[in-house]
């Protein structure tokens, strides 16, 4: 009997056409990384290995001038001589897009339940507007500064204006995990042995979306600390947020020095990952 091309070439197929695809996608960014260690790159390749330079400057721990000024340090320690130091535009940023993650799980969670759960009249409605986003940055950007003259240029209004451009991100990744949960019956089941639907949501729902809030978590934050566009324009003066400082660095520096400001967010993306993954898994899980 003959076996089908599909089932014979089927699987190496497809497993090869995911090795490319993957390689193709993180070719440029191991590229990118290992030219942050290179003193020249004025090829097709990084060249005269290896220098931490272009990595001090972009933190700030070597001198720089003008528009390729790099990281901030503010001192937040002193004792015996020795001061400690933070880099300011890096912490500015990690919490302002946390600011933004926390009001989208404070909203987007509740909402997600909602649309999953019941049926209720104008719920296509609801349902439209959680999962698109409401306007782009630019334009967001713009009406802040005409609605909202206090806000545009403060944190506060950094953190808002983040949480609503990434909202519908929360929404859809915790609202597919909500519908392939049989939430009716887990209600059911904690409301007959006593427990309060406050109770019933954050011991026994909450906990069941773990992954889903936690995937819509690390979707919001990654997207909201590149956020360029909203910040660009409502940000005003101070210390900036890190999409900005990529910006200056992509724009005025060498490509040396934006390779490591670049593989320096990439850093920052997989440390604020493997954190919100181990608060996810533990943090949710409010049964004791």
């Amino acid at each position: 009997m003959s076996v089908a091309p599909s089932r014979r070439f089927g699987r190496g197929l497809v497993t090869a056409t995911l090795l490319l695809a993957v390689g193709f996608l993180m070719v440029p960014v191991v590229l990118t990384f290992v030219g942050s260690f290179a003193g020249e790159w004025s090829g097709v390749l990084p060249s005269e290995f290896i220098t931490l330079q272009n990595w001090r400057e972009v933190l700030g721990l070597a001198e720089t001038i003008g528009s390729q000024r790099s990281m901030g340090w503010n001192a937040i320690l002193s004792v015996g001589g020795y001061t400690l130091a933070v880099p300011s535009e890096l912490i500015f940023s990690v919490a302002l897009a946390l600011g933004g993650v926390f009001i989208n799980l404070v909203v987007g969670v509740p909402i997600a339940y909602a649309v999953a759960r019941y049926d209720f009249r104008g719920d296509e409605w609801v349902n439209a507007i959680s999962v698109l986003p409401l306007v782009p940055g630019v334009i967001l950007g713009v009406a802040f500064l005409r609605a909202y003259p206090d806000l545009a240029g403060t944190s506060f209004g950094l953190i808002v204006g983040y949480s609503l451009l990434k909202a519908p991100f929360m929404v859809m990744a915790v609202r597919s995990e909500f519908e392939s949960m049989p939430l009716q019956r887990l209600e059911e089941s904690a409301r007959s042995l006593g427990a309060s639907w406050p109770r019933t949501f954050l011991t026994v729902i909450v906990p069941n979306a773990r992954s889903g809030i936690v995937s819509g978590a690390i979707i919001c934050w990654t997207l909201a600390a590149a956020e360029f566009n909203f910040s660009y324009i409502v940000w005003a003066k101070g210390t900036q947020p890190l999409a900005l400082f990529l910006q200056r660095h992509i724009s005025n520096s060498s490509f040396t020095k934006a390779a490591a400001a670049v593989s320096m967010f990439f850093c920052i993306i997989v440390v604020i990952t493997v954190l919100l993954q181990q608060v996810g898994s533990r943090g949710f899980d409010t049964r004791g």
